[in-house]
């Protein structure tokens, strides 16, 4: 049996300039940080010939071409699997689809699974680019490349996007003071929507394909802001974060008319009146997890328990995708 896992993440910063349609054109830019929360895949050769698979749905069929999860299908043919027998189990500590990278991270470890079965070694560059293949050139997701790439290398990692598709990653440069900080005050709290990224990302694609102005000048700012967010937390001055993250929450907003809703413009007011600093939505928005980052924790802890809202206590993750168990 082999088991692997890949990190979830959040975003600090730039997110939303990691999409093809934006970053072949401008270049872009953001930092994401791997957090210890999982996606795990487990790969076996069972008895019987065929295919196994066990995630949200069961599915037994004899070919590829048959299988539905259009991940696995995609990821199977990559590797040639000739006369497939395999079965394919996944878990995750959090639900899909609630903008903490579930998909990307699942295709890197299931990847990564892969390539252990059929022993073959692959380098963590190498993975990320497989997965971006399968999500976004095979499939024609319109999502970007920063849940792929964080799921592969871990940490608190900062990616240019450059227009020729390659990708360069390097360690976001703080003291341990200002990691602690982040781990400390960074807040993760569940809104209760769950939703798929495709249609806000959809209608961004399409806009920046367009060179719609105001979709262009959004994201520029926003990988400014991401710039600006490497500069404080590199100058070890983490409670700069907070106000960057509000402006660039108003911002991100006003990127589509899905990325909020009343209910978490509500429970994000409660948030800035009750200790935190800032805040947005992880990922593309519309709805998943709202993260603050706060200085006085326990005020902001009663005020959204009081709202109904779950929080999720997290550490950052710095292994990336592994192997657990071969």
């Amino acid at each position: 049996m082999i088991i692997t896992r890949s990190p979830l993440r959040i975003s600090l910063g730039g997110g939303g300039t990691d999409l093809p349609s934006y970053y072949r054109e401008h270049g872009g830019f953001l930092i994401a940080a791997a957090i210890d929360k999982y996606v795990y895949v487990s790969v076996i050769r069972p008895f019987a010939p065929g295919i196994f698979l066990k995630y949200s749905q069961l599915e037994k069929v004899e070919q590829i071409d048959q299988v539905q999860h259009r991940i696995i299908r995609e990821s199977l043919r990559l590797l040639d699997f000739k006369t497939p027998q395999i079965e394919i189990t996944t878990l995750a500590d959090i639900p899909a689809g609630t903008g903490l990278g579930s998909s990307g991270s699942f295709t890197v470890a299931l990847l990564r699974a892969l390539f252990a079965h059929r022993r073959r070694l692959v380098l963590m560059s190498e993975l990320a680019r497989l997965a971006c293949e399968i999500e976004i050139e095979r499939l024609g997701e319109p999502v970007g490349k920063q849940d792929q790439y964080i799921a592969a290398y871990g940490g608190i990692t900062c990616f240019h996007f450059n227009p020729d598709d390659s990708v360069n990653a390097a360690p976001l440069k703080i003291s341990m003071d200002t990691l602690f900080d982040l781990e400390d005050n960074l807040l993760l709290f569940f809104t209760g929507f769950s939703r798929s990224a495709g249609s806000i990302l959809q209608d961004q694609q399409k806009r920046t394909q367009q060179a719609d102005s105001s979709m262009l000048q959004n994201l520029h700012y926003v990988k400014e802001l991401g710039l600006q967010t490497q500069r404080v937390l590199e100058a070890n001055h983490p409670a700069e974060l907070g106000e960057i993250m509000h402006t660039h929450w108003e911002h991100k907003r006003k990127r589509s008319a899905g990325m909020s809703n009343p209910q978490i413009d509500e429970w994000y007011d409660l948030g800035r009146k009750n200790g935190a600093i800032g805040g947005k939505l992880v990922g593309a928005g519309g709805g998943g997890f709202l993260m603050f980052y706060a200085e006085d924790r326990k005020r902001l802890r009663q005020a959204m328990a009081h709202a109904g809202l779950e929080e999720v206590r997290f550490r950052f993750d710095f292994e990336g995708t592994k192997v657990m168990l071969s």
